[in-house]
């Protein structure tokens, strides 16, 4: 996954294709039923930005979207291919047109890119007016360097939730950010970022065991002309 000139996920495109597969249990299934929930039903091309591996393409091609991945990791579309086409591009300068699409999705990858916001506005260039977007990834105020689930209900945030940069720091050592690392996103970054694009909010979802959330997502549509 990921945008930039490096693709961090290359080295680990195996272990994580296993790790995101369908035994990837009631994780993926509560990342899949938010989704569903958050996108919806629909027809035609939704494109699933920072693909990876292609984990999340049978939940979209499950609501009638026709999904299309763009991904910088060759190793991990090695996976991908056999879900979606795709592409290899950066999620900074996808190869489409401006104002074609009638919905984009970017699945657990938001921690991933360098620069969030300029995939969120790159994203908002290539939808239709009237077209969707949503974004599903780890909730920004509990998950992350600054978060310690070792006590589980328990979840004990430091003052490094202001940090927004790329560490490998995680209370998980068999996680994915021992890995791979991960960027900081506070939520008032994302959420900026969609209203910076020019999309309007529409919902938000939240979703996590125990009753403390461990996913945020919302959808977000760009204005009819």
């Amino acid at each position: 996954m990921g945008a930039g000139t490096t693709a961090a996920y290359d080295a680990h495109a195996d272990w994580y294709n296993d790790f995101m597969s369908p035994a990837a249990g009631e994780y993926l299934r509560r990342v899949h039923a938010t989704l569903a929930d958050l996108l919806g039903p629909g027809t035609g091309v939704c494109l699933d930005v920072c693909c990876g591996t292609g984990a999340h393409a049978p939940a979209v091609a499950g609501l009638g979207w026709t999904p299309v991945g763009v991904d910088l990791s060759r190793e991990q579309l090695r996976h991908g291919a056999r879900h979606l086409p795709v592409a290899v591009a950066d999620a900074t300068a996808l190869p489409v047109a401006d104002g074609c699409l009638p919905a984009a999705v970017c699945v657990l990858a938001s921690t991933d890119v360098p620069d969030y916001a300029k995939v969120v506005a790159e994203i908002a260039r290539v939808l239709r007016p009237g077209g969707r977007f949503v974004h599903l990834g780890v909730h920004p105020c509990f998950v992350g360097a600054f978060a310690d689930w070792g006590d589980a209900p328990r979840i004990v945030v430091d003052e490094r939730y202001a940090e927004r940069g790329h560490t490998f720091e995680t209370w998980n050592p068999n996680g994915v950010r021992a890995r791979v690392g991960g960027w900081q996103l506070p939520l008032a970054d994302l959420l900026n970022a969609v209203t910076d694009a020019g999309l309007a909010l529409v919902r938000t979802a939240e979703a996590g065991p125990g009753g403390i959330p461990d996913l945020f997502g919302f959808v977000a549509a760009k204005p009819a002309r």
